[in-house]
Order: structure tokens, then sequence, then C-alpha cells
């Protein structure tokens, strides 16, 4: 029975893998000869920083970063950042196209290492684009890079393609440019708010960039998530501007250059700015990506699912009394919860939106999503069936001692699935 629920699992998990749903975005303003770059870090981590590399033998130029997320002995992995010659970049999660790169390009091996190496070496985009174009990007298959220089050009890149722009405005959000119509990208509501308000006014002071950054933001109704971290660069000046969880209403500056006289150092965006109640709320939230103890409770919830499941198909297969479609009814219900606790395991996303949750990429996990309630539909005649036939005795004690644990465990995730909102009524 082991063996089999394994080889019942281990696809399920292949099936239903997927990358983490992140939002972002991006503006740049080319006006009187200055460039200023806006981008929207959104995305559900609790660790946001900035942080300074001066530079050193091996780094031509010092360079600032944010970012959020924790790559090992690489530290943080940039998101956003600036170097002191004015060249600025920026990572957006997206979908990118299917295709083939070139052949004997050089593998990227460190990817954090790599995206900071590049505002550590070069000053152009168009240097950005040489040094970037001897790598094989395969491995940013979810990923587009846009490159700005202070004389407002900019580079954008792609797995299999790069392409250099002038425009004195640019708006950037969760797609390709290359495979991406101004229609389908108008659909995205934060980067049609940029847009928009870029056609009615054209403006460099602090007071509209900030406008403009809160205009792009996100903010999530059902537990207040959104943008992480906002920041806004002056290429020409070297100055940054930071924003904390998607409040405008305090800032912190800083002046790259003085940073990076005071050596390599990093700041925690949470102790940068006063307290935030909802920024808390969201390190309070717990779900399978953030604690890996719950992550390994809920496997073993959908294991023993599995592992009922498989015993009551026995039992019915087995039986010949009238009453044993009860055991088949449970057994398919368990393959079901079964399948919304793995998904639950390997989507982030869906603790995040409202129900019920739709996955474009996945008729499957787009289905999945009206199990909770189906559970909580069931649960009144299981219990009801678990009295009746412990009453009775009109199963053996074995069969009605796995249905009780089964309702248990049913019971369990329903008060998970409250807690993570998964009804919709």
């Amino acid at each position: 029975m082991r063996k089999l629920t394994i080889l019942i699992i281990l696809p399920l998990l292949f099936l239903l893998h997927s990358q983490p749903v992140l939002a972002c975005s991006l503006y740049k303003i080319t006006l009187h000869g200055k460039t200023f770059v806006g981008c929207n870090e959104d995305a559900w981590r609790i660790t946001p920083r900035i942080w300074f590399e001066a530079k050193n033998a091996k780094r031509k130029y010092g360079a600032a970063f944010t970012g959020s997320r924790f790559d090992g002995a690489n530290g943080f992995a940039p998101q956003s950042g600036m170097n002191e010659v004015g060249l600025s970049f920026s990572r957006l999660a997206s979908h990118t196209p299917i295709g083939t790169g070139k052949k004997g390009l050089m593998p990227i091996n460190n990817p954090t290492d790599l995206l900071k190496s590049i505002l550590h070496s070069c000053r152009t985009v168009r240097e950005v684009q040489e040094l970037i174009s001897q790598y094989d990007r395969s491995i940013f298959m979810e990923d587009v890079f846009i490159y700005i220089e202070k004389s407002g050009k900019y580079l954008i890149v792609e797995p299999f393609s790069t392409q250099i722009g002038s425009k004195s405005t640019y708006v950037l959000s969760n797609f390709c440019p290359s495979i991406t119509s101004q229609q389908e990208a108008l659909s995205l509501k934060r980067y049609r708010k940029g847009v928009e308000l870029l056609k009615l006014k054209q403006d460099t002071t602090l007071t509209f960039l900030r406008s403009l950054s809160d205009s792009m933001h996100v903010c999530r109704p059902k537990i207040g998530d959104g943008t992480l971290l906002s920041s806004i660069w002056d290429l020409n000046d070297g100055m940054v501007h930071l924003y904390f969880y998607h409040d405008y209403s305090e800032d912190k500056t800083f002046r790259l250059k003085d940073e990076l006289k005071k050596g390599d150092h990093h700041f925690s965006m949470e102790r940068l700015f006063s307290r935030n109640s909802e920024f808390e709320h969201l390190g309070m939230y717990k779900t399978t990506k953030n604690s890996k103890a719950l992550l390994l409770f809920m496997m073993g919830l959908s294991i023993s699912l599995f592992c009922i499941s498989l015993y009551f198909l026995i039992r019915f297969c087995l039986l010949i009394h009238q009453k044993k479609y009860v055991l088949f009814l449970v057994s398919i219900l368990s393959v079901l919860v079964g399948v919304e606790v793995l998904i639950l395991c390997t989507h982030q996303a869906i603790f995040y939106f409202e129900a019920p949750y739709e996955d474009r990429f996945s008729q499957l996990v787009s289905m999945a999503a009206y199990v909770p309630n189906l559970l909580l539909i069931s649960i009144f005649p299981l219990l009801y069936f678990d009295f009746f036939h412990e009453k009775n005795k009109s199963w053996i004690r074995f069969d009605r001692v796995i249905f009780r644990i089964n309702n248990i465990v049913y019971l369990v995730l329903i008060g998970f699935f409250f807690y993570w909102k998964l009804f919709f009524f």
C-alpha cells in the first residue's frame, strides 16, 4: 500500500508544481536631461531590505540593491538596484516565450552573483547587452529584466532576446514585451494605471513620482498583502527614495555615494520605517510556504488521505452488503481532498488570492479550489454516518476506526481552510 501511495503522490506533485506568482511593476521617465526609475516589488516575503556594496578589486563600481529573497551564501537576491554611474536594473516575474538559445553560451551557475556583478562592471545598457549575451539565460524562464542608464536608454532582457529602446517614458509589469500586445498588457491593472497617468502628465518631482508608484502598487483584499517595497531611483544624482509596504506617507532617502563610503552594509526595511500593522499581520500569517512544520504536517495529512482512500476502495470491492457505497464515496472524496492539500503545498498564491482561486495555467488547480466547499457540505452527513455505524455496529470495528480517523482529518483541514479563507459562500 505504501509503494502504491508513493506512486500516486509523486506524479501529482510533478503535475501540481508551480512557480510563485509574484507581481512587480516599473516605470521610467526621462525629462529635462534627467532619468528617474520607479520599482514596486510585490511579494509575500517578510525580509525586504536595501544593501550597499562598495567597489573593490573585483568591483569596478559600487552599487545599491533592494530585494527580499535570501539566497543562502550569496546573500539576498537583488530585485532592483543602481550603481554609482547611474545604471539601474529591475527584475520582474513573467512567463516568457519558449525558445532555444544559441549553442556555446556560458552557463549561469550563480544567478544572484551574475545579477549583482553586472551593476558592478557595466556603465551603459550597451555594455550590459554585450555581457549578458554571452550567457545561456534559459535559467531565467520566469523572469524579464530591464536595465536603464541615466541617458534614458533602456535594455529589455528576456531568456532568448535583448532589445534596446530610448522612449522618454516606459512602463513594464509582469509580461514579456516581445510576445505581449499592448491590448494584453493593458489588461494588467497596475500597468494600465501607470500608462494612463503618464499620458495625462509627465513630471520628475518626487510628489509626482510617488503618486505614480502609489497608483501602480498592489494591495490584495484577502489579507492586505501586495507591494512589499517601492523604490524611486534618481539615476543622475545617485539618490534612492524608499517606501515600505505600500505606505507612501513615510519615506527614507539615501545618497548612494555617501553610503558607499561606509563600505558594505544593509538595512532591514522593517527597522528603517515606523511600525506597520499590516506588515506584522503578513508576518504572522502561516502557510505551507513559510512554515516547514506546517508543510510537513499537511503532507502527512495528504498521505493519510490517500492511504485511507485506498483502504476504503479495497473494502468496497470486497464487501457485499448494501451500505458499502458510503466507503466508495468517502474514497473518492479523500482523493479529492488529498489533491487539494497537495496543491496547497505547491501553490503559494492560493493563500493570498480570494476564493475560488483561478489558475490560468492549470484547469486542475482551478477546479480543486471548489473542494473545500464540497468538504464542508459533506462533513455533516459523514459525522452522522460515523455516529450511526458506531451505534449500530453495522461495520467491523477497524472500518469504524478508520472512518473516524478520516473524519478527524477532515475536521482538521476544515479548520485550516477557514483560517486560509478558502471557502466562498
